[in-house]
């Protein structure tokens, strides 16, 4: 039987603070066929600059000193910040799986001004070299060393990427040549060409996807590499790439040549690609096309770090589309299926919606979408992120409620950083998404709670509760749903794939005290079941299981 990494629950030690200790374990402990299915994956997403500033000589770089606005500069995370937490089995206790990160790539050097105050790149958005790591982030040792290490506990890294736009231009930071990039006109969102020939905002210079003529590199990008040693390899490089593919030497198979660079050096796991419908769909195609080449020959050059059938993963943003569009979003002149042309998975805007309906309708919903019309395919689902202003729970009134309807929703799930400490999204002094980016709250987690409100530790345990029991149990993600009670509200999800199978029971919103639960078909006479919530054994009688219930949660699998 296939054997794949999982947290070891029982040895969590929570501490708290960013160089606090959380676990004794240096590595994930293998335990016997759970598989591994990502609608079922709970995938945590991060800021690197606002997560855990392990290193803080590596602060700052290219001089970047001046004031900015309130979270608009660099504030120190890095890499061994991330890899600091994976080791201390932070993620593990998460029943997190897949690891997203904010893109790696050298950022610009200057400030920008955007209207909202004096800005740094530090969110990793506004590349100036695709070629290079950004040194506040680390360095590529540090990258090999944060993606081996989360291999090792059975995490997968999803890295975000950007293909669509440069950094915005400053004193520093040259405009790319014209046969490279377009400064207008501003898009207007109100067709397929208003939206994908266009600028999203003003001084972000849109590259020209659509070209396919021969496009020499930008004089800066040359010089800079001559400066840094690198011009003859980068040069060979390309060279070699391009006789390989027969591409034409166009701005889009640079970027995708560069991109998939980040699978050749480090093994990642999959993309996120970002602003996915501002570029030509035809293009996410042929980035599928080379990170799988890439990521085959990877694997054979790195045998036994990942499992041999695993498949290089896609994960686009198509910003505004929903789970109820399933195959096509729609530009009002032209529809496009994104999953036909590389995407194993959308990021679902949606489920914010979704999460203010009743369970069921929510759940049943997710269900027969997925395993129907969606069945090859997946959603993302998320309560908040790094730029939805107006998430689910924007003021963290419901946070408990929201890990609920996050972790046990059919699909896959992200947790956005601090969502399951109930990170503040709403920071006095600082604009626009800058309040959605402050940094982990790590002190809150020896902090009291509001009145009437959860602390952060409880905000986490109930976070992490949901999530071993995710984590464990495949049906929860990705099985069959459906409702046996009503009142009090009981459902079973039931997955089988391969050989394997599973099947959970789940009770909500039910009231404090005893529950004698009917379980006949459902678990066999004389099974003991784990109840998660509780985190204590039960064995069936007579088709019949007895749980105790404090907080009207029971989470019932094998």
């Amino acid at each position: 039987m296939k054997k794949v990494f999982l947290p070891a629950f029982a040895c969590i030690i929570l501490l708290t603070g960013c160089n606090g200790l959380h676990s004794d374990r240096e590595k994930g402990e293998t335990v016997e066929s759970v598989p591994f299915v990502w609608d079922n994956a709970s995938i945590y997403f991060l800021l690197t600059d606002r997560f855990c500033n392990a290193d803080p000589a590596n602060d700052v770089h290219f001089n970047r000193t001046a004031e900015t606005a309130l979270l608009r500069g660099f504030e120190g995370g890095d890499f061994q910040g991330i890899t600091k937490k994976i080791r201390e089995g932070y993620f593990d206790s998460l029943g997190v799986n897949v690891l997203w990160f904010s893109p790696v790539v050298e950022q610009i050097h200057g400030l920008v001004d955007e209207g909202t105050g004096p800005t740094y790149g530090f969110h990793g958005y506004w590349a100036r070299d695709w070629t290079s790591l950004e040194p506040n982030f680390g360095t590529e040792k540090e990258l090999r060393e944060l993606v081996s290490t989360a291999h090792r506990h059975g995490i997968r890294i999803l890295m975000d990427v950007v293909l669509n736009h440069t950094g915005p231009v400053t004193e520093r930071d040259p405009l790319w040549p014209g046969d490279w990039v377009r400064t207008g006109p501003p898009c207007r969102y109100d067709s397929f060409g208003s939206t994908v020939s266009c600028t999203l905002v003003e001084n972000l210079p849109d590259i020209r996807t659509e070209r396919n003529e021969e496009t020499e590199l930008p004089p800066f990008l040359l010089e800079k590499w001559e400066r840094e040693g690198r011009l003859e390899r980068e040069l060979a490089e390309l060279d070699a790439f391009f006789k390989e593919t027969g591409y034409p030497r166009a701005p889009k198979y640079y970027l995708i040549k560069w991109i998939i660079d980040l699978i050749r050096d480090y093994g990642v796991d999959g993309f996120r690609v970002d602003t996915a419908k501002h570029v030509e769909e035809s293009v996410w195609a042929e980035l599928r096309k080379q990170a799988e080449r890439a990521f085959s020959q990877w694997k054979k050059e790195n045998p036994g770090e990942i499992p041999e059938g695993q498949d290089f993963y896609l994960l686009g943003e198509v910003y505004n589309y929903g789970i109820s569009s399933t195959f096509y979003y729609d530009f009002g002149d032209r529809q496009v299926n994104y999953f036909a042309h590389g995407f194993s998975s959308l990021i679902n805007f949606e489920f914010k919606h979704d999460a203010t309906r009743d369970y069921e309708g929510m759940f049943s919903k997710y269900s027969g979408l997925l395993n129907g019309e969606l069945e090859e395919y997946g959603v993302v689902n998320y309560v908040s992120s790094h730029d939805d202003g107006y998430p689910y729970d924007r003021y963290r009134e419901k946070p408990l409620e929201a890990g609920t309807r996050l972790l046990l929703c059919p699909g896959t799930a992200q947790i956005y950083y601090g969502d399951e400490t109930a990170r503040s999204l709403d920071i006095p002094g600082a604009e626009g998404d800058a309040s959605l980016r402050s940094f982990m709250n790590w002190e809150a987690l020896e902090a009291g709670g509001g009145e009437g409100k959860p602390t952060a530790r409880e905000v986490l345990e109930h976070w992490r509760k949901l999530g071993r029991f995710r984590a464990e149990h495949p049906a929860v993600g990705a099985g069959v749903h459906r409702m046996i009670s009503e009142d009090p509200y009981l459902f079973i999800r039931t997955w089988q794939d391969e050989g394997h199978a599973d099947t959970v029971l789940v009770g909500l919103d039910l009231d404090p005290g005893r529950h004698i639960l009917n379980v006949e078909g459902i678990f066999e006479n004389g099974s003991r079941l784990q109840e998660y919530y509780s985190d204590r054994e039960v064995m069936v009688n007579n088709g019949r299981v007895s749980i105790d219930t404090a907080s009207g949660i029971i989470l019932l699998g094998s």
